[in-house]
């Protein structure tokens, strides 16, 4: 598709007295980029500037924190709750304003979503008096109210001060303002409970004020559940009504997600489809005559695109997708689509480090946080590169080499690139891996990369080759225990089940129930195959992003699959294994077929033999140790850099 059929994509639009250069949002994600007291940091510039540069529309800056520390979410969390903020938020805001994009500041306070070890002690509050994750939140009392509500306003203030375009108030997700929207937390019997009017108060309150410190003219968006998928939680219909409510009451644009905190829904996994959640803007777009900004896995320019033109939305958020990709918006105008990083949506690099208060990172794209330091330079001295091996890391290795003008050949063993993208790409709900292979074998016959398929690489080769510097990316095997009976004909191994290399018999038993392990029991569950997972833990893929187990956990339930932690398999025979649980009992399980998911190791043979014989030898990714695919891209980039 051409850059003149994204007419509405890259047509300006206005909230209220912004105009935007196109209608792509980046929508607020948290990174824990700021300093521990709250303050901007030149890796929180250096990381926003980049999304501008690539041409976004409106960048929304991540939930600040409003009321520190009851009301912080994260110890790294940035703030606006002093003065002293101010001037190192006005360095962000010229920083990115110098790019040609408006920028936005989210309003935040956490209320009952947080943990006394983040507020330093203080007993969080909301609503109501509720229990969240173990943690007991306290009633905010009338008084507690007023100042709260002084703090958004206050906050917004000090956003305009500091020159930001506009703020957006954050009323989704389960925090603070959500809880007293939704009959899901606020149980009050007072003003501020009951009927939804008065569970509207505070927030009305909350527009009041800011509105009063902001004035008139300076843009207010408001971001929104549009449905909270919980028992007692807010439902597209009264979303309706709130969203009207809102509009009378001097928003300028609503920005629809949905859920709360401990769903899937405000950072959806690749399971969930692209898309999920536009038909909730949608609905709230019927009801009012402000724009409407939609959200929820859109990572296509061409998906973004359909939204606007069928009238769905006015604005389109694509968080994760400027994340993996900044240029995305440029590369949409020039026509560069093959060119764009697609964000899979794995969960591993953004959402799952936030939570365990990390620095944000990405699995396809090892810049994010590293901006300015992973800016690709010309080598001094081109050199002749081999990379051995076509997997995630080698592939990385060669594109980046390449980029930096070395003469690059990639050797890949098998017939195809991608490695175990491949494998991963062929389990259930899994498609969106293909992203990542699609770009980097693009990418590298873009940069001329020579690539040599079906070819093994010995030490005699590489002496052959004599090249300046030798990269190996050789990954890893499937991990074979030595158990009695393991050689059977009837074991396999997931590999070989999840590429279709092999059949089974209709009893099988998979052993591990790692994320790969339960990938492969869905595989056969959905063939019709009766299923048993025998995992030595006591829980099975803990190995995956929390949102993407809890719904791979609801698949294998609903297709009868069996689940046997705290299990050990010690012995395979021609119909049966042998299996000894978390008290020492041995009992002996029917089966047709074994599959083995135990992890894996490393093909480190070629590293070793070449070892002292290379003047610039490289190992990356599985091949140094078994790891996932964030840990074999980053490395693979970060090789290239240095050659």
């Amino acid at each position: 598709m051409e850059a003149t059929s994204f007419t509405k994509l890259l047509e300006p639009v206005k909230i209220g007295a912004m105009e935007l250069r196109n209608r792509i949002v980046m929508p607020p994600m948290c990174t824990n980029f700021a300093s521990e007291t709250g303050a901007v940091t030149q890796r929180l510039i250096d990381y926003y500037v980049e999304r501008a540069r690539g041409g976004v529309g409106l960048v929304t800056v991540e939930a600040t924190c409003v009321d520190s520390p009851v009301g912080r979410l994260s110890p790294l969390q940035l703030c606006v709750d002093d003065d002293k903020f101010i001037g190192g938020l006005n360095d962000l805001v010229e920083a990115i304003q110098e790019k040609g994009a408006k920028i936005s500041l989210q309003l935040h306070h956490a209320g009952r979503q947080t943990t006394l070890a983040v507020t330093g002690g203080a007993q969080p509050v909301s609503a109501s008096e509720t229990v969240y994750k173990d943690v007991k939140a306290r009633a905010l009392p009338a008084e507690g109210i007023e100042c709260v509500v002084g703090r958004f306003g206050e906050s917004a203030k000090r956003a305009k001060a500091a020159g930001f375009d506009a703020v957006e108030i954050h009323g989704a997700h389960g925090y603070l303002i959500a809880q007293f929207l939704s009959p899901y937390v606020n149980k009050r019997i007072d003003e501020y409970g009951g009927d939804p009017e008065k569970r509207m108060r505070f927030v009305l309150e909350v527009l009041e004020e800011t509105r009063k410190r902001v004035g008139l003219d300076f843009p207010i968006i408001f971001r929104l559940s549009g449905e909270e998928f919980v028992e007692d939680g807010l439902t597209l219909k009264e979303a309706k009504g709130i969203a009207q409510r809102l509009e009378r009451a001097g928003v300028d644009a609503l920005h629809v997600t949905a859920g709360v905190g401990g769903t899937i829904w405000p950072v959806q996994p690749m399971a969930v489809p692209r898309g999920c959640l536009v038909h909730l803007a949608e609905g709230i777009k019927e009801v009012v005559g402000i724009p409407v900004i939609a959200v929820g896995r859109i990572n296509n320019p061409t998906l973004a695109e359909e939204i606007l033109r069928d009238g769905r939305a006015d604005l389109v958020s694509m968080g994760r997708a400027l994340i993996a990709d900044p240029e995305l918006p440029r590369k949409v105008a020039e026509g560069r689509l093959d060119d764009i990083r697609m964000c899979m949506a794995c969960l591993r690099g953004c959402s799952e480090r936030f939570n365990a208060y990390l620095r944000i990172s990405c699995t396809v794209n090892p810049a994010v946080g590293r901006e300015k330091e992973y800016m690709v330079k010309p080598a001094d001295k081109p050199k002749k590169v081999l990379v051995v091996g076509g997997g995630a890391a080698g592939l990385e290795a060669a594109r980046v080499a390449a980029l930096r003008g070395h003469e690059v050949t990639l050797y890949e063993r098998s017939d195809s690139l991608g490695g175990q993208l491949l494998l991963a790409s062929a389990a259930p709900h899994k498609e969106e891996v293909n992203n990542i292979t699609n770009y980097l074998v693009h990418q590298i016959k873009k940069l001329g990369v020579k690539a040599e398929l079906g070819v093994s690489v010995t030490p005699r080769t590489v002496k052959a080759m004599r090249p300046d510097a030798l990269i190996v990316a050789t990954g890893g095997r499937p991990l074979v225990p030595n158990i009695p009976g393991i050689h059977r004909e009837n074991v396999v191994t997931a590999w070989d089940i999840l590429t279709g290399k092999v059949e089974v018999g209709d009893k099988v038993v998979v052993a591990g129930g790692g994320m790969i392990g339960c990938e492969a029991a869905e595989s056969l569950a959905e063939k019709g195959r009766e299923v048993v997972i025998v995992e030595m833990l006591d829980d099975i893929a803990t190995d995956m992003p929390v949102r993407s187990k809890l719904l791979l956990a609801e698949r294998l339930s609903r297709q009868g699959v069996k689940v046997l932690t705290n299990t050990e398999m010690v012995e395979v025979s021609e119909r049966s294994v042998d299996l000894i649980d978390g008290k020492g009992r041995k009992h002996r399980h029917k089966t047709d077929t074994v599959v083995l998911a135990l992890g894996s190791v490393s093909n480190k043979e070629l590293v070793e033999a070449l070892r002292d014989r290379v003047r610039e030898l490289y190992a990356v990714g599985d091949c140094v140790r078994p790891r996932k695919v964030l840990e074999a891209i980053r490395e693979g980039s970060s090789v290239a850099r240095e050659i």
